[in-house]
């Protein structure tokens, strides 16, 4: 079993991951901090977010770092990086659908970046990308952020609509975290912890 804190307050993902990655166990971060996001890639702000991580956690944990968003063609790639924050106060998902009104061209993706850093320092990454296009309306209600209004390729139905068992093994996350996972196996890191 891994021991690791997820450097994000974000309930969402957590419980996500917790589901992506077993054989970890993944607690949120206690800090009241976060880092500022000022990355210019999803990698770079997920490295900030697990290096933040990493200096606040305990001894033997391993601390995971994500950033993802939403890239729509339409709009040159946004919201991309700022997919949480372009519209406060706003739902993001209704907000997007609005500045894509009218707009023929709908495809996008969306992408997940893993950092995960080792009690010994040894940092580990993974991308996951799921294409698709936007949706001319919500649709569904599973899931959350920018699930109700995404249709990934070769499919009719919003990532809300396909529901929680398709998300866990066909979601940017579900990508990212079977990359993460694989990364640690690969380098021996599960079995150097289960002896540690």
């Amino acid at each position: 079993m891994i021991a690791a804190l997820l450097a994000s307050h974000n309930r969402h993902k957590l419980d996500e991951l917790r589901e992506l990655l077993p054989g970890w166990r993944i607690d949120p971060l206690g800090a009241a901090e976060a880092p500022e996001e000022t990355g210019e890639t999803y990698a770079e702000n997920a490295r900030l977010k697990a290096r933040f991580g990493r200096a606040v956690a305990g001894p033997g944990l391993w601390v995971i770092g994500e950033d993802s968003g939403i890239e729509c063609d339409a709009l040159g790639g946004a919201p991309g990086l700022h997919s949480a924050r372009w519209a406060p106060g706003r739902d993001q998902a209704d907000a997007l659908l609005e500045r894509l009104e009218g707009e023929p061209d709908r495809r996008a993706r969306m992408v997940s970046e893993l950092v995960c850093i080792a009690p010994a320092g040894g940092e580990f990454h993974a991308a996951g990308v799921l294409e698709g296009t936007i949706a001319p309306s919500r649709r569904g209600e599973a899931g959350f952020g920018y699930d109700p209004i995404f249709i990934p390729v070769g499919l009719e139905r919003t990532v809300a609509e396909l529901g929680a068992e398709w998300k866990r093994r066909n979601s940017h996350r579900a990508r990212s975290a079977r990359g993460l996972a694989g990364a640690v196996a690969a380098r021996g890191a599960y079995s150097a912890t289960r002896r540690a």
